[in-house]
């Protein structure tokens, strides 16, 4: 199994993706073998600003929001150690997802993603993120990131 990344790869990790930290749902990255796979967590703090409305009083993690953190595992996995990383990589297709549970606060997710294809600025992948320390599968999923190939210039 590789070896978990230090913190500052975590940092320059984070910065390939095109969120801002408000919408960033990896927390940190256990394990990372650049451009085919990676393990991260994310731990439901309780104080995200959509949980507010979903639901009051009995906050659940959207479903959509798991997709999101696999994505985002995904474009680390995938620009890991590309020199240059692709420009604005985006979600640009769910393949299948099953949503088979969620995450309440003070619960810690486990986001396993791997690269299963890549053409150009195109990546497959699929991933699947489970509780910490369960068995208990939340998300199965296969997705498609898109984004650009950084213009060469000839010497």
């Amino acid at each position: 199994m590789p070896e978990p990344p230090p913190a500052t790869s975590l940092d320059k990790a984070l910065q390939s993706l095109p969120h801002g930290p408000a919408f960033r749902f990896l927390d940190r990255i256990t394990s990372l073998e650049p451009g085919v796979s990676v393990t991260a967590s994310y731990s439901v703090r309780g104080d995200e600003a959509f949980l507010e409305g979903h639901f009051p009083g009995s906050p659940l993690l959207p479903g959509v929001i798991l997709v999101e953190a696999l994505a985002q595992a995904a474009g680390i996995a995938a620009q890991a150690g590309l020199t240059p990383p692709l420009q604005n990589l985006r979600l640009t297709a769910i393949r299948s997802a099953k949503i088979l549970g969620s995450a309440v606060p003070g619960e810690t997710l486990e986001i396993k993603a791997h690269i299963t294809g890549r053409l150009g600025g195109l990546i497959q992948a699929e991933g699947e993120i489970h509780r910490t320390g369960t068995m208990e599968r939340l998300l199965g999923a296969q997705i498609v990131l898109a984004g650009t190939e950084p213009a060469t210039v000839d010497p």
